[in-house]
């Protein structure tokens, strides 16, 4: 079947037209998304445009999967990067009061424009993770933490790692999707022993 003059002038036109389309690559895209962002967010009450800014490690995850995965090398260099930032108490300890913990876990209040800034924020920690088992409303994008103290114990190396993992996931696991509660100061330094206390202590529901 022959292809009439006219047809063939379409497809040409369509060619040149499809030639004539710039290339647009992913970090011009991503310049114009952050510049869209930086115009389109407004300052609200503790929501402060300071949200918009990458550290290095936000800055290497947020390219993936476009530049695809990260680089073993890449996700080291994150990790070891963060775990240098860990900070532990000055009085050595590490547990603090589980039904705390537990009140902590439940709460999903913090650090949103319309929260009151003077009330300590939350964790929920249930959006993601089932720990006590009585409760049956949680989530499923982390792991269940149900017995996190019953099968790992207690040893002060446990306590380290667990209230570490609190602190900055990503010096354990680059690009987590667990928020770097210490690191970025959403809770406090006692709110994150409640936490550890809750996963360990052997009382704690999480461990019955």
């Amino acid at each position: 079947m022959s292809i009439s003059n006219k047809s063939l002038d379409v497809l040409l036109a369509v060619g040149l037209l499809t030639s004539c389309v710039a290339f647009v690559s992913d970090s011009e895209y991503r310049a114009q998304a952050m510049k869209l962002m930086g115009a389109d967010f407004k300052a609200r009450g503790q929501a402060g445009l300071d949200r918009l800014n990458q550290d290095e490690a936000n800055a290497a995850c947020s390219r993936t999967p476009a530049d695809g995965p990260l680089s073993k090398s890449a996700s080291a260099a994150i990790e070891k990067a963060n775990f240098a930032r860990l900070k532990y108490p000055a009085d050595g300890k590490l547990l603090g009061d589980w039904r705390e913990g537990e009140r902590i876990a439940q709460s999903g209040v913090g650090k949103q424009f319309n929260d009151d800034p003077s009330r300590p924020a939350g964790a929920n920690c249930y959006a993601c993770h089932q720990l006590a088992p009585k409760e049956l409303s949680f989530g499923t994008i982390g792991p269940s933490l149900l017995g996190f103290g019953k099968l790992r114990g207690t040893s002060r190396a446990i306590q380290e790692y667990t209230f570490g993992k609190l602190y900055n996931p990503q010096a354990y696991t680059a690009c987590s999707n667990m928020p770097r509660f210490g690191h970025n100061g959403i809770l406090t330094e006692a709110q994150i022993k409640d936490l550890v206390a809750l996963l360990l202590d052997p009382e704690s529901p999480v461990n019955k």
